[in-house]
């Protein structure tokens, strides 16, 4: 998606460590515009695919997730990364290692909002590793749910998440993917 790789140039910038911050506009301040123009070249993408509830996990991906499901014309849900209270105790539990934060953590989705019946397109802002996309899939295995897509924002190409999810045989959209980094410029395939 050439808009989306235009737009991280223009207002996302590489940190130390080749971290691409996109808190202008993608996972702190949010430009829903973007995203609007996001979900609708992802559903032209996913056109002949049959998708009726769109997941993610807390909290970067909750954003996207709520536009996607609007010009999809579905719900989304999002699995906590956090118990409490409000959360059913009957629930689908899995481990997700976070690339960015460098530790490991439960996340959860009620039982109630995620079933068999559901062809999921899983949506999140980045893809590095692939750990948050696999927890997910997790999450669809144990409700028997059929994992359609999955849509990312911002794929780390030089990172083994992409390879590993295509290799697995899933339909995986990155809306913008970076090879590599050069000078603390980023290079996009």
């Amino acid at each position: 998606m050439k808009f989306l790789d235009e737009k991280i140039l223009e207002d996302g910038q590489v940190v130390q460590g080749n971290i691409v911050k996109v808190d202008s506009f993608l996972n702190h301040q949010v430009d829903v515009g973007v995203l609007k123009r996001m979900a609708e070249d992802s559903k032209e993408y996913f056109k002949d695919t049959e998708i009726n509830k769109i997941l993610t996990i807390e909290s970067s991906g909750i954003s996207i997730a709520a536009v996607f499901a609007m010009v999809y014309n579905v719900p989304f849900v999002f699995a906590k990364k956090s118990s409490s209270l409000n959360l059913d105790k009957d629930k689908y539990v899995t481990m997700v290692k976070s690339f960015t934060y460098k530790t490991e953590y439960p996340v959860a989705v009620s039982k109630r909002f995620l079933d068999e019946n559901d062809k999921v397109l899983i949506v999140d802002d980045f893809l590095a590793e692939g750990n948050a996309a696999y927890g997910l899939i997790d999450l669809c295995r144990q409700a028997g749910a059929e994992v359609v897509g999955i849509n990312i924002a911002i794929e780390k190409a030089f990172q083994n998440g992409g390879k590993n999810l295509r290799a697995d045989g899933y339909k995986l959209y990155s809306q913008s993917i970076i090879d590599r980094f050069e000078d603390g410029q980023i290079i996009f395939r």
